[in-house]
């Protein structure tokens, strides 16, 4: 089976940046979807639908929404089946618990998540 486990949240000051990681099973599960699959980043904010918020494709072409294009960076390892975000200039807005999935989403490879909180 898949297991996708996020880390790297936590309480950063507006301004601030956070490194997210995404580690996936290092089986043949694990290691098929990142040779197949889009990969992306997703946030879901305390009463708001979670939204995918940046994309990676196979040969590295990454997408984000407007409201982290140009403050966000998405990026893939396949051989360690890792898949980071980096996020820049965080704002209040950007607090929520941050996933990692494939994309489109599976429904059985999400996990716990991590909480970012943005604040002062």
């Amino acid at each position: 089976q898949v297991q996708l486990v996020e880390s790297g949240g936590g309480l950063v000051h507006p301004g601030g940046s956070q490194r997210l990681s995404c580690a996936a099973s290092r089986n043949i599960f694990g290691i098929t979807v990142f040779s197949i699959k889009d990969l992306g980043w997703y946030r879901q904010a305390p009463g708001n639908q979670r939204e995918l918020v940046a994309a990676i494709s196979l040969d590295g072409s990454t997408n984000y929404t407007d409201h982290v294009k140009g403050r966000f960076t998405i990026s893939r390892d396949n051989a360690k089946t890792m898949v980071y975000l980096q996020m820049n200039n965080l704002k209040p807005d950007d607090t929520a618990v941050y996933y990692c999935n494939t994309v489109p989403a599976t429904d059985r490879y999400w996990g716990q998540g991590t909480q970012v909180t943005v604040s002062s």
